[in-house]
């Protein structure tokens, strides 16, 4: 789905799941934030060329943190690429996603025998194995990435200790990763069964305020635009 000009929001649909990564590029190159869940590489690249940027454009994945909907793809992208691919995350989250800690959330010492017992036998193996790859560059709030006329970090905690938000100047578009959702055509905090510290996650929602901002992206959820900052400010007032 384009968004804007060199602004494509991809859909990945795994069995009626859907989630939602952001591909930016221009002429010379292509970034792609966030990766699905593993074996979603043949999607991916077939959304790129649908959106008319050969896969052989990718040079970097920017990560909006660790959990596995957003990394899981990632080592799959990485290996069929022969030129090397450069991936982004905040420091917090770094260890997690090359797996000196194991994922908070997929960690299966720290899930209940009941909840752990429920999950199909593919998802105990991938959580007992995560994905996991090298972040190149580590990211602070309020950096600026060079790409296509700016693309600031916004670090935005509480879904995970390193999760940050997107935003891409030329545009306007607001990348938030799961810091927040959409649902019924509305902007929604993020879930409270996978955001342990939502009191965090509500206050980081306040750092977007200051942006122009004419275009969301929910990985969870997808696309909104008009009447973004009314409903992120009633969001703040409200929790």
């Amino acid at each position: 789905m384009k968004i804007s000009k060199h602004v494509e929001m991809v859909v990945l649909n795994i069995e009626g799941f859907l989630l939602n990564p952001t591909l930016l590029w221009d002429d010379e190159k292509a970034i792609l934030v966030d990766t699905g869940m593993p074996g979603q590489l043949e999607p991916i690249k077939s959304a790129m060329n649908k959106a008319g940027v050969p896969f052989e454009k990718l040079q970097a994945v920017i990560l909006t943190h660790q959990d596995i909907d957003h990394i899981g793809s990632l080592p799959e992208i990485l290996q069929a690429r022969d030129e090397r691919i450069e991936v982004y995350a905040h420091e917090l989250d770094k260890p997690y996603i090359e797996g000196t800690k194991h994922m908070m959330k997929a960690d299966p010492n720290k899930i209940s025998k009941e909840v752990w017992d429920s999950l199909p036998q593919p998802m105990q193996a991938l959580y007992m194995n995560p994905p996991k790859a090298k972040v190149d560059h580590t990211l602070e709030d309020g950096q600026v990435l060079s790409y296509f006329g700016g693309i600031e970090v916004i670090f935005t905690p509480g879904h995970t200790p390193g999760h940050i938000s997107l935003y891409v100047k030329e545009s306007k578009t607001l990348i938030v990763g799961d810091a927040m959702v959409i649902s019924n055509g509305a902007l929604h905090g993020p879930v409270p069964r996978n955001t342990p510290d939502m009191e965090t996650a509500f206050q980081s929602l306040e750092k977007f305020l200051p942006f122009d901002i004419e275009n969301v992206i929910c990985y969870h959820g997808g696309f909104l635009n008009g009447n973004i900052h009314e409903q992120i400010r009633k969001l703040v007032q409200n929790n």
